[in-house]
């Protein structure tokens, strides 16, 4: 397994340069380190903001599976989406709201063709709530399918 999350991973991390804004880091209640966030006060509706990982060494025609934490909070805060590079350009993992403040665990299964995935890509759209942020942390590459919960 591979940990790409930010305060001590290994992987290379990039803000993507044309979108409306970047992800900042932001420091975790527990004072461990810190995570990415997107304040809901970011830029105007419809903004986004795209936070890429670049995957190395990813073996063709093996599975992977990408487990991450994330957290929506505030109302109508906005849209966290997840694009895996050489796919379509559509979503593969899209969510718009937390039921509450707390975080959350997303999981996405990696299948390799003979076309590796070269990145995959955290978009954070800007809704029309003024609190709350989405965040994202604990980034873990591990090859084998998604655990079962």
């Amino acid at each position: 397994s591979v940990d790409c999350s930010f305060s001590r991973g290994v992987c290379d991390w990039k803000q993507d340069a044309d979108d409306d804004f970047d992800w900042n880091p932001a420091d975790q209640d527990r004072g461990d380190g810190y995570y990415m966030a997107v304040p809901a006060f970011m830029g105007h509706k419809k903004d986004m903001g795209r936070l890429k990982l670049l995957l190395t060494d990813l073996k063709p025609k093996s599975s992977y599976c990408l487990i991450f934490s994330y957290r929506i909070a505030g109302e109508r805060v906005g849209k966290l989406r997840v694009f895996l590079a050489n796919k379509k350009p559509a979503p593969v993992w899209e969510q718009n709201k937390g039921k509450d403040e707390r975080w959350r665990t997303g999981k996405i299964e990696i299948f390799q063709g003979a076309e590796t995935t070269n990145s995959v890509t955290f978009e954070s759209e800007r809704g029309k709530g003024k609190t709350g942020e989405i965040g994202v942390d604990n980034v873990l590459l591990i090859s084998g399918l998604c655990p079962e919960d």
